[in-house]
């Protein structure tokens, strides 16, 4: 159970970074 809560996290980690990448291309448009 342990590994797959860590796995998750990381997915998750994951999708922020992505959300953050497609804010900081709209600013610079």
């Amino acid at each position: 159970m342990g590994s797959v809560k860590k796995k998750r996290r990381t997915k998750m980690a994951k999708h922020k970074r992505r959300k953050r990448l497609r804010a900081m291309r709209h600013k610079k448009r």
